[in-house]
């Protein structure tokens, strides 16, 4: 599997389990831009930020594009 296609695997299931969690219980405001440390949302939005970050640039590296 490419470097790629593993980003959009990952992201892809950190998505599914945001999703799952929102709808079982729900997901406050609060929790999900200034979650507490032992939160299973703390790092969530950097890390997807990141991951998808990294999946447009290797997108625009395949096609020889700039952003």
């Amino acid at each position: 599997m490419s470097d790629k296609q593993e980003k959009i695997r990952k992201l892809l299931e950190m998505q599914r389990a945001f999703i799952a969690r929102d709808r079982a219980q729900g997901v406050a405001m609060q929790e999900y831009f200034t979650p507490d440390d032992d939160s299973p949302l703390s790092g969530y939005r950097g890390e997807h930020m990141e991951c998808a970050m990294e999946i447009v640039d290797l997108a625009h590296q395949e096609k020889g594009s700039q952003r």
